[in-house]
C-alpha cells in the first residue's frame, strides 16, 4: 500500500443538515451521483458525507453512534489568530465549539469544534510547518 490517504468519509445522520453546515464553512460540492451522498474536493483527497446507516452497511459493521471515535479532522491555519476566526465561522454555521483557540503544550495554538454530527475537527496553527499556497501541509 503506498503511504497516501486520499478520502474521508463521514457518517451522517441526516445528509441535508450536513450538506447545509458544510456550505455554510464555504465547501463548495463536487459534481456526482448526489442523492445518498456528497463529496467535496478538498486539497488532495476528497471529503464524503454518506448517511451513517448507509455507511455501515457499506463498509459491513454494526451502525454505532455518531461523532467522535477516536479520530480527529484537522484544519491547519497560517497565522495564530486564525485559528479563533475560523472557530467563530464553524460556531455561525451551526458547530459547538469543544474548546476555544488556546496555546498547545507544542508551541502552537489550537480549538476544536463538533459538526452537527459530532465529528470533531481540530483548528490549528503550527509554527513548526509550513502550508504551500494552496494550504497544503509541509512536514
Amino acid at each position: 500500500m503506498e503511504q497516501r490517504l486520499t478520502m474521508v468519509t463521514l457518517g451522517v445522520a441526516d445528509l441535508k443538515r450536513a450538506r447545509r453546515f458544510y456550505m455554510k464553512l464555504g465547501f463548495k460540492a463536487a459534481p456526482g451521483p448526489g442523492g445518498d451522498v456528497e463529496f467535496y474536493q478538498l486539497n488532495g483527497i476528497a471529503l464524503g458525507l454518506f448517511g451513517t446507516k448507509d455507511l455501515a452497511t457499506d463498509a459491513n459493521i454494526k451502525s454505532s453512534r455518531n461523532g467522535y471515535g477516536n479520530i480527529t479532522l484537522a484544519h491547519n491555519v497560517r497565522k495564530a489568530s486564525d485559528v479563533k476566526k475560523v472557530l467563530a465561522e464553524a460556531k455561525r454555521a451551526g458547530a459547538k465549539i469543544l474548546r476555544p483557540a488556546s496555546k498547545a503544550f507544542w508551541g502552537g495554538t489550537t480549538g476544536y469544534f463538533a459538526d452537527p454530527d459530532g465529528h470533531v475537527w481540530e483548528v490549528a496553527h503550527n509554527p513548526f510547518w509550513k502550508l504551500d499556497a494552496k494550504g497544503n501541509v509541509k512536514l
